[in-house]
């Protein structure tokens, strides 16, 4: 069974281009390239095709055409008027079966790996995958309205968050300001205190004297 290799590298590319071209210019079919491609790989012809399509072709637009418009002139040599059946180029050591069981163990090796073990998929695999599938659209469904409803607790609790901050900026000011009118309240009492003691330390002692009878009355000064 070929093995799964994600990474494309630029030389696979161009040996996938290469094909194609090759095969569209002689009369082949692009099925027919992506097997040889494939096979040279050790990727699945439909794993090559979707590259094709999905990457490659958009660069050799312009060579495709060009290869198309070649066969056609080649055909006219041949004095092939009528399109004829296609000339495959390239045998695949496999069937056609092999092959499609082959790309759909590619394509359920990530999924169902335990129930592969190397064997042939089965129309159960195929089944089962596509309720995995199913069940794999409907939990993304729910991820993404769990999504939706984080972010909007999200900004909810951003805006509250800006709210508390404002808050707070307003009690530190509020703080700040009655420790200002604290120290200025102590300044204040302080000097009051300052100037009591001074006062009467400034006042002379009253004096006292006793009369005949006993009793003090107050000396005037």
């Amino acid at each position: 069974m070929k093995e799964r290799q994600d990474a494309w590298s630029e030389e696979n590319d161009l040996l996938l281009a290469e094909t194609v071209l090759r095969h569209v210019r002689e009369g082949s079919t692009q099925l027919n390239a992506f097997e040889e491609v494939g096979d040279r790989l050790n990727r699945t012809s439909a794993a090559c095709g979707f590259r094709w399509n999905a990457v490659v072709r958009h660069d050799y637009e312009k060579a495709l055409a060009l290869s198309k418009k070649q066969r056609k002139q080649r055909q006219r040599a041949l004095g092939q008027q009528q399109p004829v059946k296609k000339t495959l180029l390239y045998t695949p050591p496999a069937t056609v079966l092999e092959e499609f069981g082959s790309s759909l163990t590619e394509t359920f090796e990530t999924s169902e790996p335990a129930k592969q073990n190397n064997a042939p998929v089965s129309i159960e695999h195929v089944i089962s995958f596509l309720h995995s599938l199913k069940g794999r659209n409907n939990n993304t469904e729910t991820l993404y309205r769990e999504n939706e409803r984080l972010k909007r607790e999200n900004n909810e609790m951003i805006k509250q968050n800006e709210e508390l901050m404002k808050k707070v900026s307003k009690l530190e000011q509020s703080a700040v300001s009655i420790q200002e009118d604290y120290e200025t309240l102590m300044k204040i009492m302080n000097r009051a205190r300052k100037l009591v003691l001074f006062d009467e330390e400034e006042r002379p002692a009253t004096k006292f004297k006793m009369d005949r009878n006993g009793n003090l009355e107050k000396v005037a000064e």
